[in-house]
């Protein structure tokens, strides 16, 4: 059926849909890596294990490119070309979360079933990701792409920051099953903006029905020419490796940090997860909307150069307040040293996803923002996955102060013009 339902073309529908969108993803991804892990901590598993965990929740993140061809070629639907896949695909992750009602051991032993679920569920949530990237990508003017994606950091972090919270609370007073349906709770109401919200004027409401021939997607070896020909000259590859290492740098440093906290500096899960939500929500709200103002309005160029070196002094400050042995400082300076190193990289992603969104312009847009987004990810991944390894080898102040430097490096590239001749200015 057609209705009247409103158009995200209009500024106010689209940065709710998108807002609300990410704010659920948020919601998950502060139950799943921060609430989760703090609470196994907190009952013995070792940084390997929470390690292995969330490397497994961020898995199907990396095979997010994937999804992109599906999105840009099979788009051919009456109910839009973006918002049939966001809907069915947020429906999916939905019916993935249920399964998390059926695990029966909740202690650490348990910890891979829940890992399993979210090993599934995080598939679909990549599928409703690249989908509501590129519903931002066709329908957000290029000088507002800033602005979007600070409301989508800003959705993203305040979910983030009350599922860490919330379920902080909840996992030990109310068990893993009530906490699974408070988020399949929230998740259903979160399916209802993209089914209200249409993406053109004559868009089907509610249907499974295609649209017209000539509204359907390229062919695929079409597609894939034109993927191939945006690899031309290596800028694509250059800017796919500064991802992947902004996120493996902060993901090597901040997580066996957070164990180290609850496990020798005497945090209690819940009460290192509220920090962590208060201290995420400060900077991913106002600070967000601010760097996307600001990157709008300076360039990005500008804007990365100035964020990067940022990231590498918070590091660097990180690592110092680490190496203090003065044990009446211990308690505090471990979680000064997590929000050092946890706001700067939250604030760069706001400047780098415009970069990241010129460069997949076309009508392979999904897929290529996808390998962007994958390749974040995969940094996440790497960087978690290693992380216990690398700080009980060398320590965690040695880490911090790695991290810093190859921030720094990052930084003093932008500003010799990397950036501006990777077109990111």
């Amino acid at each position: 059926m057609r209705g009247s339902a409103p158009l995200i073309a209009a500024p106010g529908w689209r940065y709710a849909v998108i807002g609300g969108l990410y704010a659920y993803q948020g919601l998950v991804a502060g139950f799943a890596i921060t609430a989760l892990p703090n609470h196994y901590a907190a009952m013995g598993a070792t940084t390997a294990a929470v390690g292995a965990h969330v490397a497994t929740v961020g898995l199907p993140w990396i095979l997010q490119p994937l999804w992109g061809p599906v999105v840009d070629r099979f788009g051919g639907f009456a109910m839009g070309r973006r918002r049939f896949w966001v809907v069915a695909a947020l429906a999916l992750s939905l019916l993935a979360l249920a399964r998390l009602l059926l695990v029966e051991d909740e202690s650490v032993a348990g910890l891979p079933a829940v890992s399993a679920v979210f090993l599934v569920q995080s598939a679909f949530a990549a599928l409703t990701d690249t989908a509501t990237d590129g519903m931002i990508i066709d329908n957000v003017p290029a000088e507002r792409l800033g602005t979007a994606n600070a409301v989508t950091r800003v959705g993203f972090v305040c979910g983030a920051a009350l599922g860490a919270a919330l379920f902080a609370w909840m996992l030990p007073a109310q068990g893993l099953h009530a906490s699974a349906a408070a988020l399949l709770g929230i998740g259903t109401l979160a399916l209802l903006l993209p089914l209200l919200v249409r993406e053109r004027a004559t868009d089907a409401v509610l249907s499974l029905r295609p649209a017209p021939a000539h509204a359907a997607g390229e062919t695929f070896p079409r597609l894939l020419r034109r993927l191939a020909a945006s690899f031309a000259g290596g800028a694509t590859l250059i800017l796919l490796v500064v991802c992947f290492a902004t996120d493996y740098l902060g993901a090597l440093f901040r997580l066996p940090l957070t164990v180290e906290l609850i496990q020798n500096r005497g945090w209690e899960a819940e009460a290192l997860s509220r920090f962590q939500a208060a201290t995420a929500l400060v900077t991913g709200t106002a600070g967000a909307l601010l760097v996307g103002w600001w990157t709008d309005r300076e360039g990005t160029s500008r804007a990365l150069a100035i964020l990067l070196s940022l990231c590498a002094a918070s590091h660097l400050g990180a690592a110092a307040l680490l190496l203090s042995a003065d044990p009446r400082w211990a308690a505090m300076t471990g979680p000064l040293a997590l929000g050092l190193s946890t706001v700067t990289p939250a604030l760069l992603f706001v400047a780098l996803a415009p970069a990241v969104m010129q460069a997949s312009l076309g009508p392979a847009a999904a897929t290529r923002f996808a390998l962007f987004m994958a390749s974040l990810n995969m940094g996440d991944v790497a960087g978690s996955a290693m992380a216990g390894q690398v700080a009980a080898a060398v320590g965690l102040p040695a880490v911090g102060l790695a991290a810093g430097g190859a921030f720094g490096v990052l930084a003093l590239l932008s500003r010799l013009g990397v950036a501006r001749r990777l077109g990111l200015s």
